[in-house]
């Protein structure tokens, strides 16, 4: 089914959007609080190489397409995630550690974490992309974004293994973080596209009960 309202203005630039500067400007706050004495700077820096490559490929693309309010925010909830991710390591974050204690995992589980937050947090942006650009409906618009993730979490996944095999061995382990799965990469991969799976179907039943696409909101 298309979009039953294709011609609603959405996504406001930079410069006239309040809301988007205050999302920079908090993630910039936060991204920079998280930049003071890592764990590992060495660790710090490759986690954040794939950040850098996002955030500059959003800056570079925004003349041409700018997402919607809703989307940026879940991008942000993502990368704020990271970035604490990338300052202890993933493997000793505290809130992990806890968690680990409070439900007897055998593991820290913040890493586990993050990777279902990937899908569920960058799955819908993926499919305003896939209706917006790409022009996309019906099921397909759902199974790009979801096929998406998967190819993306993958290519993670392969990175981390290059970098392990690249760097000393202290720091690819500290990297990759398989604390000792040998399913760990598998794992990552399938809590991702979970999580796409549950972003998704939120919005298809956000977008059945309102009669329009979530990031059509009041922003626009």
């Amino acid at each position: 089914m298309a979009d039953l309202h294709p011609h609603l203005p959405v996504g406001v630039p930079l410069r006239d959007n309040r809301f988007l500067q205050a999302l920079l400007f908090a993630y910039a706050v936060c991204w920079g609080i998280l930049a003071i004495a890592p764990v590992s700077r060495e660790t710090w820096l490759l986690e954040n190489l794939l950040v850098f490559g996002l955030i500059g490929l959003l800056a570079a693309t925004h003349r041409r397409f700018v997402f919607s309010n809703l989307s940026y925010a879940l991008i942000f909830a993502f990368l704020a995630l990271h970035a604490v991710g990338a300052h202890y390591t993933y493997s000793a974050v505290p809130a992990g550690h806890w968690l680990q204690e409070a439900f007897g995992f055998t593991r820290n589980p913040y890493d586990r974490a993050v990777h279902f937050a990937f899908g569920l947090l960058l799955g819908y942006p993926l499919r305003e992309l896939t209706l917006r650009v790409a022009h996309v409906h019906g099921a397909w618009s759902f199974v790009v974004p979801v096929l998406a993730i998967l190819g993306l979490s993958s290519s993670y996944e392969i990175i981390e293994s290059w970098a392990a095999r690249i760097a000393d061995p202290e720091l690819g382990i500290s990297f990759v973080g398989a604390q000792g799965d040998i399913w760990d990469g598998q794992k990552d991969m399938t809590l991702a596209l979970v999580g796409a799976l549950v972003a998704l179907t939120a919005g298809a039943w956000r977008r059945r009960q309102s009669g329009h696409e979530p990031y059509v909101g009041p922003e626009s």
